[in-house]
């Protein structure tokens, strides 16, 4: 009996630290490491937090640029004409955009190697489409500065969204897309908004912009929107291609245009009295303005959404009737506050029915 339980209590004591292992063993395993999980987490946080300050900085450069871009044609002027040459002045946006995507490329090339699809050199049947588009932007930047002589800094802000509808319509003709009808809704809300910004309640005229204002911004919308619809076209039409290389050719196609025009329209002055004659500090802004309004909306598509670019023109809209108040006098009337509110909920509403579509 003694020598039996002593057995047992020796099998037990045997056993005991088998249990106690295994349980030790247990207790260990279905402890988590919370390391990775933690370290992930702070990754995630840090990777929101430069996404949302890029979008900031992107939202906020956009919408001054694009506030600012009526401002400085309007300012550039002295006496109510252009004492430089607008030809020159549309020669030197197109030739900083080139340089721009020069630099972007050989960053490229510097990081990844010429590919492919980054490299310069390339064929005949791809570059031969590039000057359609780079004649038609050629003819509406032309109209950009020629338009003020009808129209105010606001008045345009606003009557360029008909460029919206420009080119919804011509999706819908040439790249046969479908619209829905949120936003066809949001074309004829976009026109009344546009109509009612321009309501003239101080003079016998209805509209503050004339007929020939109306015919301008209406040609400046249907060329910008098969511009751009062409170019996405090309885009598309080799998407793996590096989007620099594409901006390349159709910019040194927009240089050589516009050296066709200088020496069409503005050889004789040139030559009298010099390339850059009557330019001042807010010319070259207006350069500079042009050039980098092109590169702020490549990032918004890249680094943000649509909702930016939304926001960044509806706030342009009230930033550049404000800020025309004090350099020009411009009334801010009731009609124009309302006008812009319309066209703001219109386009907000052609960006929600793409997503949708």
């Amino acid at each position: 009996m003694e020598y039996r339980k002593i057995k047992d209590e020796d099998d037990e004591d045997r056993v005991a630290p088998v249990e106690d292992n295994i349980d030790n063993k247990s207790f260990l395993i279905s402890v988590p490491d919370n390391s990775n999980l933690l370290g992930e987490t702070k990754i995630d946080t840090h990777r929101t937090k430069v996404q949302w300050k890029r979008k900031s900085v992107v939202t906020l450069s956009l919408t001054i640029l694009t506030s600012s871009q009526a401002i400085l044609i309007v300012w550039s002027k002295r006496a109510g004409k252009y004492e430089y040459s607008v030809t020159t002045a549309n020669f030197l946006v197109e030739t900083l955009k080139c340089a721009i995507s020069l630099l972007a490329l050989a960053r490229l090339w510097n990081k990844q190697g010429v590919t492919d699809d980054n490299r310069l050199t390339t064929t005949l049947n791809e570059v031969i489409v590039y000057p359609i588009p780079a004649v038609l932007y050629l003819i509406k930047n032309l109209l950009q500065y020629y338009i003020f002589a009808y129209v105010d800094a606001p008045g345009y802000q606003i009557l360029k969204n008909f460029n919206i509808i420009s080119t919804g319509v011509l999706y819908r003709i040439i790249l046969k897309k479908r619209l829905s009808e949120i936003q066809w809704a949001a074309f004829i809300l976009l026109t009344a908004g546009c109509t009612t910004a321009q309501l003239n309640s101080n003079s016998d005229h209805v509209l503050q912009t004339p007929f020939q204002g109306w015919v301008m911004a209406i040609v400046m919308a249907l060329l910008s929107g098969f511009a751009g619809v062409y170019t996405e076209a090309i885009i598309k039409k080799r998407p793996s291609r590096d989007i620099n290389v594409q901006n390349f050719w159709l910019y040194i196609f927009g240089m050589g245009f516009n050296a066709v025009a200088i020496l069409v329209q503005d050889f004789d002055a040139v030559m009298n009295k010099g390339f850059f004659h009557g330019y001042s500090f807010v010319t070259v802004l207006m350069i500079f303005n042009h050039a980098l309004s092109g590169i702020a909306v490549s990032m918004v598509m890249k680094y943000a959404d649509n909702i930016v670019k939304v926001y960044s023109t509806s706030v342009a809209m009230i930033l550049t009737a404000i800020v025309s108040v004090f350099l020009f006098g411009f009334h801010l009337s009731l009609a124009f506050f309302l006008g812009t509110i319309v066209v703001s909920v219109a386009i907000y509403l052609h960006s929600a029915g793409k997503i949708q579509r």
